[in-house]
């Protein structure tokens, strides 16, 4: 069984020196939990984007700094997004951004 995990002073921005890594172009991670739902830091460079994907379960998104965007809108610090499963789309943020992202299940990238 996983051993419970507290983060102190991660706001309001503590965040900005935890240990990031490379996830994708542009995009770093910071993985907080990866038993059961995944929970992480994702840190978008200006322009940055993730191709088009479906979820095979919840995905929860609160933007910390910045803005993010979808097809449905531009999401800016403070927004929370909620993406069900089944839903698909693909995610970019023109200013840079960093959110903290839970997952349920992995998604189907589709591009």
């Amino acid at each position: 069984m996983p051993e419970a995990k507290a983060f102190a002073g991660l706001l309001p921005e503590g965040w900005a020196e935890m240990p990031f890594e490379p996830f994708s172009e542009g995009v770093e991670i910071c993985r907080l939990w990866a038993a059961g739902p995944n929970v992480a830091l994702l840190r978008y460079d200006k322009g940055a984007s993730v191709r088009r994907h479906r979820h095979t379960g919840l995905e929860t998104i609160l933007v910390l700094e910045g803005s993010q965007s979808d097809e449905r809108g531009r999401y800016g610090a403070g927004s929370l997004v909620l993406n069900p499963a089944g839903t698909a789309h693909s995610v970019w943020s023109d200013e840079g951004c960093t959110v903290l992202i839970q997952w349920e299940r992995p998604v189907e990238f589709l591009e």
